[in-house]
């Protein structure tokens, strides 16, 4: 083993381009594994940055109110506060779920109803980046309440079944629930993977608007 090693360094020292190259490989692989190590963190401080300044003041802009009353939120913008209390939720969700709304943390399926209004309101979360407010969704159990502050009042729901799983193709959970209030919370599952996508569901039990 000493002399494969002896071999190995003496031949490595009289190729000058084979050390330059093994030496950049180093140095990628050092900066990839500082990226995968430091990309939650800094999507995490983002997110941060953005909730508690420009979306949690917009949530409060008379602006937001009308546009609230009228149904014309636009992708993007602010639309609930979300608490879930037993597991420390506490986020903005925004309009939408393309990936530039969900780096808020959390977004509204534009194509089912408004937080608080009748039907099934379907919410999207990420689990390990931007937050990962969703990050303990397995861990809700019926029973649990999950609050919603809207520009024009709040309401509450219940979970009424444990988590479940199903294919990123089974859209079949956020379908509208006519003349029912409902909620609707989805993430990806297993944990930092998107094979399959976690869902919650709640019945409204409470609710206080003013619009």
């Amino acid at each position: 083993m000493t002399r494969l090693l002896s071999r190995t360094g003496g031949w490595l020292r009289s190729h000058r381009l084979v050390r330059a190259g093994l030496s950049g490989l180093t140095g990628l692989l050092l900066l990839a594994a500082i990226g995968l190590i430091g990309f939650p963190f800094f999507t995490d401080l983002y997110q941060s940055q953005v909730v508690e300044g420009h979306l949690a003041h917009e949530l409060r802009s008379p602006r937001l109110k009308s546009q609230y009353v009228h149904r014309d939120i636009h992708q993007g913008e602010s639309l609930t506060r979300i608490r879930i209390p037993s597991i420390g939720v506490d986020t903005i969700v925004v309009q939408g779920t393309s990936e530039g709304a969900l780096q808020a943390g959390a977004g509204h399926y534009p194509s089912t109803p408004l937080p608080c209004m009748v039907g099934n309101v379907a919410i999207a979360g990420h689990r390990t980046t931007y937050g990962h407010p969703f990050t303990n969704l397995n861990l809700l159990v019926p029973g649990d309440l999950i609050e919603l502050q809207t520009p024009i009042g709040s309401c509450t729901y219940r979970v009424s079944r444990p988590p479940f799983s199903v294919l990123p193709t089974d859209t079949a959970v956020a379908d509208n629930t006519p003349g029912r209030y409902t909620i609707t919370l989805t993430t990806c599952t297993p944990e930092g993977w998107a094979t399959h996508r976690l869902v919650v569901k709640g019945v409204m039990v409470s609710r206080s608007l003013k619009g």
